[in-house]
């Protein structure tokens, strides 16, 4: 699913920035947007949420490690944008992230014991820079980088039940980097920007057992998310 989705953002903004580059139209829709020195707009999007695991024991196989089952998710936010130059902003974009991921734990033999579902809803705040290069008649490709927290809402990092009753805890706020590219299309009335990002924790975010031997968490030592944010964005 994440290929599929990624293959096609990359396909849709390759062709329209073909579009504009080889139109003979050169009507300059905008014009004096890029000048402002605060802008503001909002974003729509979604996204598919994973996790990189490491073990305590490095000798694992596809039949002891845990299974990591992503599912689409999607984003709302808003989108603070200043200008630096032509060609470098700062933005912050805070928004509302909902994701789930499902673990599969192998070695157990009822389902109830096997499946453990992670649903979040993100408070995610990211700082970037925007790296933009000269606009090219109505478009303007840029990469972007930056950092991240984000806070969790269905964190159940205080719950005193574990993985024994039935409940896979994770922590409150996690940090990421995070690095992507987009195209703006500058249209008549506002301006469009499709953007696809990877976002990468340099946090844990398990909270583990509260017995070090649970062969749920026992032999996990960090558990970090991972995740690609396809967004669409109005300014």
């Amino acid at each position: 699913m994440k290929k599929l989705l990624f293959i096609l953002t990359v396909v849709l903004l390759t062709q329209s920035a073909q579009a504009q580059l080889f139109s003979r139209e050169r009507l300059a829709n905008l014009e004096t947007f890029d000048q402002r020195f605060l802008t503001w707009g909002y974003f729509l999007g979604f996204n598919s949420y994973d996790f990189k695991i490491e073990y305590n024991d490095q000798i694992t196989d596809m039949d002891t490690d845990i299974i990591v089952d992503s599912q689409s998710g999607f984003n709302v936010g808003l989108i603070g944008d200043m200008r630096v130059n032509n060609y470098v902003n700062l933005r912050l974009e805070p928004g509302l992230y909902f994701a789930q991921r499902n673990l599969r734990f192998p070695g157990f033999e009822e389902e109830k014991d096997i499946l453990r579902e992670v649903k979040a809803a993100y408070i995610h705040v990211p700082l970037l820079v925007k790296l933009s290069t000269k606009r090219l008649n109505n478009i303007k490709p840029f990469i972007v980088v930056g950092v991240s927290q984000s806070f969790n809402l269905s964190s159940n990092q205080d719950n005193p039940e574990d993985n024994f009753q039935g409940q896979f805890r994770m922590t409150k706020g996690t940090s990421y980097y995070e690095l992507g590219f987009g195209i703006d299309f500058y249209l008549y009335y506002f301006k469009f920007t499709p953007s696809i990002r990877g976002v990468f924790a340099s946090t844990d975010e398990l909270v583990p057992d509260d017995d070090p031997n649970s062969p749920w968490t026992g032999n996990i030592s960090s558990m970090k998310t991972r995740g690609i944010f396809v967004n669409f964005t109005f300014q």
